[in-house]
Formats: structure tokens, sequence, C-alpha cells
């Protein structure tokens, strides 16, 4: 299959769109719910919102949970900025209503519009703006209440949730105590209790390593955790594995330590040059890291010994599908620094046999400067597909990728479109299904807002 998100752009008020990718599109999909005929061809064109928000498909319809610079219901203080990364997890457990916890990251440095309010008991660092909030929804998305869930932390990226029901936020920077307004060294794993918070503070899970951390995924079955680090120049990220002791897990169970490694591909010291969906590299490695805090150099910039290390650039997507880690590469570029060009690629490592194959390539005839590119956070649909949130230039979307390979608009900011002023909502990120797949919650960055969006979903 060839074609160009061009055609994305050109055909996002109708079914069918594009894009390009060459390999097996199923694959991206192993593990998620299936349902036969649900959304294999998207749910028709997006109608314009009359409030000026959030274009929709017929039969949706979206609920502004949450805003940027409005009371926390807490009475915490104001809602953060830079809404990104989020995972929903069931209601808490006794709750009369068939309720939904959302964890939200907020990718907060030391400028931020609005800072997340620093909490006794939840702040890391108290020159820190980033951290998390949780909202607490009753069955039909009604907000019952809306707290701070770690507060002093910076850059609060994407993470992952793990299979005991918390949140594992990530932080995308290197910076140090003494750097800007930090009195304490960030980069680390931080685990947020979506019910209690207090039960899990803001304590750092130093032994998973001191990186521009990005994503996560855990093994079920072992407890071993996948990382991948976005990295903004050359060398780029690594893609690493978390050992821990306590490879049971359960609440807390991470701060046992382990052992951080990074995975070796002999012969590739760069992902990007790999463009041929199907390959497979059955002796990789995973080498120790050094020193996982990074005490003096970076991780990425280490002597791993005899055979180097690989890298990637723009590793950023992570999640666990059936019995292997998939993890995508955004995209690579020669002028950066990487050794080829692509425009996407995701990947598979089979723990069972050790074995890493690239399972889908995007590119080459993408334009990146047209809206319909950069696709970032993603996650599987309760329609057997996925679901993507765009971070580019111009008007942004939520596109579907069905499991057959076609995409489709699901949704798109409003606000300053055909205005030839570029559009003051941002990207989207953190799109997530409720645990009983009727709901959709997606966020913009800035202004940062939260929606719950609900239609015929099983249509």
């Amino acid at each position: 299959m060839s074609a160009t998100r061009r055609q994305i752009l050109a055909t996002t008020g109708a079914l069918g769109a594009s894009l390009v990718f060459s390999g097996n599109v199923t694959e991206i999909f192993a593990g998620s719910a299936t349902t036969q005929g649900m959304g294999r061809e998207g749910y028709g064109p997006l109608v314009p919102d009359p409030g000026g928000l959030l274009d929709l498909p017929k039969g949706f319809r979206y609920r502004v949970l949450s805003k940027e610079g409005d009371p926390l219901h807490s009475g915490e203080g104001k809602v953060p900025s830079n809404c990104d990364g989020m995972a929903a997890f069931p209601g808490p457990p006794g709750h009369r209503s068939h309720g939904t916890c959302l964890v939200r990251n907020h990718e907060n440095r030391t400028d931020s519009r609005s800072a997340v309010p620093r909490v006794p008991g939840l702040t890391y660092d108290p020159g820190g703006e980033g951290g998390c909030t949780v909202l607490e929804l009753d069955g039909d998305d009604t907000v019952r209440s809306e707290r701070v869930a770690i507060a002093g932390t910076s850059t609060n990226c994407a993470g992952g949730p793990t299979p005991w029901n918390t949140w594992l936020t990530c932080e995308e920077t290197e910076l140090r105590a003494g750097d800007e307004n930090y009195t304490k060294d960030h980069g680390f794993i931080f685990e947020v209790d979506p019910y209690d918070p207090l039960r899990t503070g803001a304590v750092p899970l130093t032994a998973m390593g001191r990186f521009q951390h990005e994503a996560i995924a855990v093994d079920p079955g072992t407890g071993i955790v996948y990382e991948t680090e976005d990295a903004f120049e050359k060398p780029f990220g690594l893609f690493y594995r978390f050992l821990p002791n306590k490879p049971r897990g359960g609440r807390g169970s991470l701060r046992a330590g382990g052992r951080l490694q990074a995975l070796r591909v002999p012969g590739v010291p760069d992902l990007s040059t790999v463009q041929a969906p199907g390959t497979a590299f059955d002796h990789v490695a995973w080498v120790d890291v050094p020193d996982p805090l990074a005490r003096r150099t970076p991780i990425r910039f280490q002597d791993f010994g005899p055979g180097g290390i690989t890298h990637a650039q723009k590793l950023e997507g992570c999640y666990w599908g059936g019995s292997c880690v998939y993890f995508v590469s955004s995209f690579a570029h020669r002028g950066d620094g990487s050794a080829a060009d692509h425009y996407g690629q995701v990947w598979r490592y089979d723990p069972r046999r050790q074995r890493l194959t690239q399972v889908v390539v995007f590119g080459p005839g993408t334009d990146l400067q047209l809206p319909g590119e950069s696709p970032d956070n993603i996650c599987l649909a309760p329609s057997g597909g996925l679901m993507v949130c765009e971070d580019g230039d111009g008007a942004q979307h939520v596109f579907g990728l069905t499991r057959h390979g076609k995409v489709y608009p699901m949704a798109r900011g409003r606000q300053n479109i055909g205005t030839g002023k570029k559009p003051e909502w941002g990207e989207f990120a953190g799109v997530t299904f409720s645990p009983d797949h009727r709901t959709m919650y997606v966020n913009c960055y800035t202004p940062g807002t939260t929606f719950a969006v609900r239609g015929p979903w099983h249509h």
C-alpha cells in the first residue's frame, strides 16, 4: 500500500482516507479488544460543531470535563496547563455507580501558564510545575471530583498503566538540581495511585533510570517494564527494559529496585536504517546500563562496551499487545542526524523468542509540512483498531485506523479553523477509552482541555 498524508488532509471529511505504510498493519492491534463489524470504515464525515470546539461524526457528542485555569473541584488551586498523556481506570472500588478514574499528565516546565498546585505529601520538588491530576467520573461522565495526584515534577509527557491499576508518569527531561528553578534532579518515573495518591506519594523510581522518558509498557506475566526514550538530539534515544526485584508487581513494588538494560541489535547502531517490514533480528541483546542515574553522563552517551548500543530517533508510543511489546519511532530525519529517513516505524519485541521485528514503516511519500502529519499518542480502540492523536501544524485531528488499514477522521479541533491563523487549539493528546468502552477521553494540549466523547461506537 502506498499513499500520502496529503491524501488524508484532502479527505478528512470523508471515509477511506489513506495513510502511507507498508507491512502488516493488523499486527499492531495484537491483543486489542475486537468486535466484528465495529468501525470497519469509520463513522462518517466530521460535522462542524456549533459550539466551535470539537467536530465529530454525526451521532457523536462531547462534554468538556475540565478546562485549564478553572478551579479544581478539590479547592487545591486551578486546573493546570498542558494536558498530555492519560489513562482511564475503573471507578473507585465499592462506588455505587460504574464510573471511571482518569489520570492526566501535565507537561509543564518552569514557565507554565498554570502550574500543578503543590500539595503536601504529593510534591517532589517545589521548583517543579508539572505533575498529574485525577478526575473521578460517574457512569454518565459527570465529574465527581478533580484533585492533584502528584506535583513538583517536570515535563510529564506520557507513561503507561500497570496491571495493578496504577499509572507510571514519565518526565521527559534530564534537568538537574540547580537548573532553572529546580531543587532536585529530574528525568524519572513516578508511580501514581488514582484512588489514593498519598499511598504512592511523590517518590522517584530511580532504578528505572534518569533520562528523557516517553512511555512504558508492562509485561503482565513477568512484571518487566519496557521504556522508550525521546531524546531531542543525537545520539538519539534507547529502548530499555527494567527487570524488577519484585517481579509479581503490585502497588509500590517498583520501589524495591531492579536492573535497567538497553537494547542492542548487533550490527544495527540506528534503527532508522531498517526499512523492510518483516525484517527480524533473532539475536538481540540486553546490556546493563552502566549508570542508570546518569550522574555524570546521560545514558545514551555512556560506554556500553564492544558492540555499542542501538539508537533510534523519536521513540514514543509503547504498549503491550498479546504476548509482545510494541514501540514506535515517530520519524527519523537525516538532517537531524539519523542514518536514514522515515516517517514512522512500529517495532515488535517478543520476549519468549528474544526476537525484534519491524512491523510497519511509514513514508516516504509523506509531506511533513502538511496537516495530517506527526502522529503522537495512540491507544487501542474498542473497535479493534487504533486511535491516533495528531501533533503537527494547522488543524489538529484524532484519526482512527481500522484493522483493514483504513484511516478515518474521528475528531478535529475547531477554534480559528479557516481564519488563516494558526489554530489556538493545540495538539490532541492522551486519547483513552473508559473500561466499559462507552466513552473516548482525549485532551487538547493547549489550552488544556479534557473531553469525553460518546456516540455509536458499536455501529
